[in-house]
Order: C-alpha cells, then structure tokens, then sequence
C-alpha cells in the first residue's frame, strides 16, 4: 500500500478521565487516512482530530502499542507519550484471575473474546434475552441477530465472559436457562458493570464522574452503606458489652467466631471481607446445642450496621412483634411493593434500600440490599426458610430507619408500642 506522506503525525496519550484507555491525536493533510486505519484497529471517533480506544480488559496500551507499529510500517510519523509508553513496557497481571494456568498471551485470547462478545452486545449482534446471577458471576441467553444465527449461554462479566453453551433452537436455550437459573432469572440484559460504564462514556468522549473516594472526601458517607472498619467495631462491642457472647479464634486470625451463651446460635466473621459484597457474617441458630439447623444469614461487607444490630438484638432478646407482618414496617413507611409469582419486592422511595421475598426458593427466602437491582446489590443480608418471624419484623423495620432521614426512627418505636404488652423473654441458658 503506498506509504502516508511525511506531514501525517498520530500522537497516542493516556486518556485523562478513563485510565488505561487511549487517546490518538491526528494532524496533517491524510489526517483522513490515518482515522481510517484507527477505526480498522478499534478506536472509535470523539472528535475530528481525536479518536479512543477503550476496552472491558484494560489491554488498551498493548493494542495500542500494536497500531502505532502498523501505522509506521504504513509511514505515518507516530508519537507515544511517555506515561502510555511505560504502561506499555510494564508486566502486570489481574488479581484473583479464575483461569491461573493460563500463560499471558492465552489470558489475552481470553480477554479478546470477551471483549468481541461485548462489543456485539452493545452494537445489537448478540440480543440478550435474559440474564441471572449463579451466586458467584452473571449468566445470560442471548441469540445472535445477524451471521451465522447461534443462541448462547453466557457466563462471567467483563474480560472473562465467555460463551458456555451453544444451541441450534432459541426455545432450547431459554429453556434450559431458566431450568438451570429458576428464580434467579431475569429479564433482558444484565445492568452494566461500573466497568462497562466507563468504557461507554469514555467512547462517547464523557469525562468521568467523581471517584468513590472523591465522593467521600466531598461529602459524607452514604448512611445505606457501611464504611471502613464499622462491623469489626460492632463485633468488638459484641463482646464488651454483652454477656451472652463468647468470642472464639480459629486456627487462622481472618475468622472469629461469636457463640451465645444458649449453645444455640453461632455467628462467624470473615475479617478478610473487603469488597462490600463479600460475606463477612454467617449466623446460624440450631435446635439444640448439638441440634438441626433451624435457620441461617448471611450478611456481606457493606450492610448497615443497625440491620446487624437488629438481628443480634433479636437474638439477645426477641422482641414480641407476633401481631405484625414482617412487611409491616415497610408499607407504613411508605415503600412501593411490586409482586410477581416468583418473588414480592418492597422498595423504598429512594430506591436506596430494597426487601425481597422468593416463597419458591430452596435456600434464601428473604433478601434485603442496598439499591435498587437485586443482581448488583451494595449490600445484601440473606436469610434461609424458617427464618424467625419476630426478627423479619425487627429487620424490616431497621430498613425502613435506614432507607430515611433520622426522624424516621420513631417509626420502630411506634410499632414496638402498638404491639401486645409482654415482658421480653430472655433465651433459656442451657447447661
């Protein structure tokens, strides 16, 4: 092909808002041919003398790195800035990678497929009809539109998304989805990942919304998510000041294990849970100190802390709430309830705080998260079949305080009021 003239300049940068995108720069008169080949290679246009190149795999500098190569084999003068040119010589691999026996050009295949099934979602090749969550990743279905017309299951998010299952009949495949996925089903498309996001607003020419960290330095933190170090001051007030709790290490210093007096319930802290959906409570109570298990929670890492208040208090000392609903709490303070065959959904008028009920699940019967999407929850506390009805009352009504403004909290205390006047029972001790 016949090479550019000299005046065709291409300057590649680091994109300022959406690190490690990439940003080249065009000049000179076959400015036109070298957006051309730009475009051949993934970028995509933002303004007349600018393209980007961002992807789901934070691969941006090799394959930039490979069309500055190509355009200068084709004559075109090329620039690297310096930041860019050092992200390109660095070695870096993702942490917690699911595939570890993959060497660094088979972990880059991976990511190019993911990146390929991306990019036909958003561009309408690839129709997703529905979506679920298997406890660990995202699932979906979805037949391409256009080609060769396959239907497929799809597991995993951002650069380890993967096609899993191909079929012939669209009927098959949905089916097979929903028998494989029950209530956890969903219709349409996942919500996009914050990831996602920020590679369409970086291809858009968007500039970045304020960091979490900016947020939190600007103003303080949201009262629906809990902040940094809040549940082990709440495991150690546990102990200091109450009697019923005696603490336990195991083996390894990451867990500790709260056991109440009555042998009955046990409660388990994960202290290594960082990410505000990692576990960090498991709680249990048992028909006997060596008895079945009656009822399990979990509770990951960004959950209020009065919802896990409420749910020890409960275990302390029951309150008696028998005369109300569990949603009780939840309809007085005005919380829209949405219902389905498979699930009934409370929200709360700021969408910040949700409370779910699946009558069909085999395991996790209630739910209450942060937000409003029960598949990218901020938090979430998941409560098993024969989960006390006292404490579901107790629970949703330190939703609803914590979905409100501080006035709110006269709600619980009229609730309690209004319920039949016994004395509290305190768990039998046993010996």
């Amino acid at each position: 092909m016949p090479h550019a003239p000299a005046d065709a300049l291409i300057r590649f940068a680091l994109h300022p808002d959406h690190h490690p995108a990439v940003i080249a720069t065009t000049s000179g008169s076959t400015s036109d041919a070298a957006r051309s080949h730009l475009h051949d290679l993934g970028f995509c246009s933002i303004r007349p003398d600018a393209m980007v190149l961002a992807r789901i795999d934070h691969e941006e500098p090799y394959y930039a790195n490979t069309a500055a190569k190509q355009l200068s084999r084709y004559g075109f003068t090329v620039e690297i800035e310096t930041a860019l040119q050092d992200e390109i010589d660095t070695e870096w691999t993702w942490g917690n990678y699911p595939f570890p026996w993959c060497t660094r050009d088979e972990v880059r295949e991976v990511s190019a497929e993911a990146q390929r099934i991306h990019d036909d979602i958003a561009e309408g090749r690839l129709i997703i009809h529905a979506h679920a969550n298997d406890g660990h990743t995202t699932v979906a279905v979805g037949t391409y539109a256009t080609g060769v017309r396959r239907h497929v299951h799809l597991h995993g998010e951002n650069h380890v998304r993967q096609v899993a299952m191909a079929y012939e009949d669209e009927t098959e495949a949905v089916a097979e989805f929903h028998r494989l996925y029950t209530v956890a089903v969903r219709p349409g498309p996942a919500p996009l990942t914050d990831l996602e996001q920020s590679v369409r607003r970086a291809l858009r020419g968007e500039t970045t919304p304020p960091t979490r960290l900016q947020l939190t330095e600007a103003q303080p933190a949201s009262p629906t998510v809990a902040g940094p170090g809040e549940h082990e001051r709440l495991l150690n007030a546990l102990f200091e000041s109450s009697q019923q709790w005696v603490k336990h290490r195991t083996w390894s210093d990451e867990t500790t294990i709260a056991v109440h007096e009555s042998l009955t319930v046990r409660a388990e802290f994960d202290h290594e849970a960082r990410h505000r959906t990692d576990i960090a409570w498991t709680i249990a109570e048992y028909d006997g100190p060596v008895g079945e298990r009656l009822w399990r929670a979990t509770i990951t890492a960004g959950t209020p802390v009065p919802l896990i208040h409420a749910i020890t208090d409960h275990l302390d000392v029951p309150l008696p709430v028998d005369a109300a609903a569990p949603h009780t709490p939840l309809e007085e303070a005005g919380w829209s309830v949405a219902s389905h065959p498979a699930r009934t959904t409370w929200q709360a008028p700021n969408h910040s705080v949700a409370f779910e009920f699946l009558p069909h699940a085999a395991d996790d019967q209630w739910t209450a998260f942060g937000g409003d999407d029960a598949n990218r929850p901020a938090w979430a506390i998941r409560l098993s079949a024969g989960v006390p009805h006292d404490l579901l009352v107790q629970l949703a009504a330190a939703a609803a305080d914590v979905a409100s403004p501080p006035p709110s909290v006269t709600r619980r205390a009229s609730l309690v009021s209004r319920l039949p006047a016994r004395p509290p029972q305190p768990r039998a001790r046993l010996r």
